[in-house]
């Protein structure tokens, strides 16, 4: 289905056809980082919509999905911004439930989401598979951390400088604008425009 064309989706469109060009056949999986409230969920909606509209095949995801509980975070020691940062996702999840066997195709199944904070709960696990060819667009906090930075085939950082402190220590170990395939700066969603980021 061929979306409405406005300044948004002109843009997400020639990203879409460079994230292409990366892709060729098999398994995708392209991340957005990005401060707190910068806008990283609804920008990865909007490009899976478009990619979509190419032809492809695109699961979403979000590491919201991919939280620990209040209790585990708590074995971690007192509730800071630090202990937040460095525990508050599971990432071994991540990589076992989702990442993993995304990435090796076929007929393995995969899992887009394993916990909802919102509610603090586990949330019942929905097993999906897809074709040999297919994106996962994976938006959320940190994800451009060196220690996961090598699982995406495409990083996008949202620009803007952070200011929830979490966000400030992850900035200060490693500024996902220096990694990024893309720095976008979606501070007018409308009118979203590729920043090319200087680290000087």
């Amino acid at each position: 289905m061929e979306l409405v064309t406005t300044p948004r989706v002109t843009f997400l469109r020639g990203l879409a056809d460079e994230i292409v060009q990366h892709y060729g056949r098999g398994r995708m999986i392209v991340a957005i980082d990005g401060p707190l409230r910068s806008g990283k969920t609804r920008f990865a909606d909007d490009l899976a919509a478009v990619l979509r509209e190419r032809g492809h095949r695109v699961f979403r995801a979000s590491m919201e999905g991919f939280h620990r509980s209040r209790d585990a975070q708590d074995a971690f020691g007192e509730d800071t911004p630090a202990r937040y940062y460095h525990y508050g996702f599971d990432e071994s999840a991540l990589r076992r439930v989702l990442v993993e066997p995304f990435r090796m195709g076929g007929s393995t199944a995969f899992v887009t989401s394993v916990f909802d904070p919102a509610r603090d709960a586990w949330v019942e696990p929905k097993w999906l598979t897809g074709p040999a060819d297919a994106i996962l667009v994976i938006d959320g906090r940190f994800l451009l951390r060196s220690r996961l930075s090598d699982l995406w085939d495409f990083r996008i950082a949202l620009d803007g400088e952070p200011a929830d402190p979490a966000d400030v220590l992850a900035y200060a170990e490693s500024d996902p604008r220096l990694v990024a395939s893309a720095v976008v700066d979606d501070r007018d969603p409308e009118h979203p425009r590729r920043r090319f980021f200087d680290s000087c």
